[in-house]
């Protein structure tokens, strides 16, 4: 499950890799890629419960990024008996108090979208969550046009959608039942990454029972797209560690 920043081609970089020795799905959730948003209530997490329902999967490692990180939670929390394992990278928690530099970043671009300027808008998701805490010439350009790109196109079906649209999450009281996930969890967060999403990856760390922690170097927030080796490796051994 792919960011909010994303869409399913964030996940390139993992396909042929984890094709070779498991079955695995991805997929646009609804306002992202090839996924219109109609205009009415919904749930990403009830998507994903009923993508697994459609496609015949009993059960499956919910690998999730960001928000869809904070999605796989929500499935763990409504349907354990769906879930084998967690992977949460960067991944964001219903009820976290944002700081300052993350509240300043969402009126930024609330109030870009307001005035109509998108590109204004996708610069500033880009500033925030491909660059990180590193100046942009640090940051593979290819990466950051290819975030750009999949911002843009969320920008666009979402802003169509209009006011009716809106998410109704499955679970959310999850932030206070981490307790209760028992599955192994990978928590992975990029070093370049901001403090706020650091801080969520120590309390899942703390309150998910049986989960581990990977930090890896070089990358902010969309790690697996930035550093899919150093991913591919952690995620790989996880799996392996797990019998997954």
């Amino acid at each position: 499950m792919h960011e909010g920043v994303a869409d399913s081609r964030m996940w390139e970089g993992q396909w042929e890799f984890f094709a070779r020795s498991h079955r695995v799905l991805r997929y646009d959730m609804r306002g992202f890629g090839r996924s219109p948003l109609p205009p009415e209530t919904y749930s990403h997490a009830r998507d994903l419960i009923h993508l697994l329902t459609e496609m015949g999967v009993m059960r499956a490692t919910l690998v999730g990024a960001s928000l869809g990180g904070r999605v796989a939670l929500e499935v763990a929390a409504a349907r354990p008996d769906l879930v084998s394992a967690l992977v949460l990278v960067g991944t964001v928690v219903p009820g976290h108090v944002w700081s300052d530099e993350i509240e300043s970043f969402a009126a930024a671009e609330d109030a870009a979208i307001e005035r109509g300027d998108i590109d204004a808008a996708v610069e500033i998701n880009l500033t925030t969550w491909v660059d990180g805490t590193r100046p942009s010439d640090a940051v593979d350009p290819t990466v950051r046009a290819l975030v750009g790109e999949m911002q843009r196109l969320a920008f666009e079906l979402q802003l169509a959608a209009g006011e009716e649209a809106g998410e109704q999450p499955l679970a959310p009281e999850v932030g206070a039942r981490l307790a209760e996930i028992g599955q192994p969890v990978l928590v992975v967060v990029g070093e370049d990454d901001h403090a706020d999403i650091h801080d969520i990856a120590m309390r899942l760390v703390a309150e998910l029972p049986e989960a581990r922690y990977e930090l890896i170097p070089r990358a902010a927030h969309v790690v697996p797209l930035e550093r899919p080796a150093e991913f591919n490796a952690v995620l790989a051994e996880f799996l392996e560690r797990n019998g997954l």
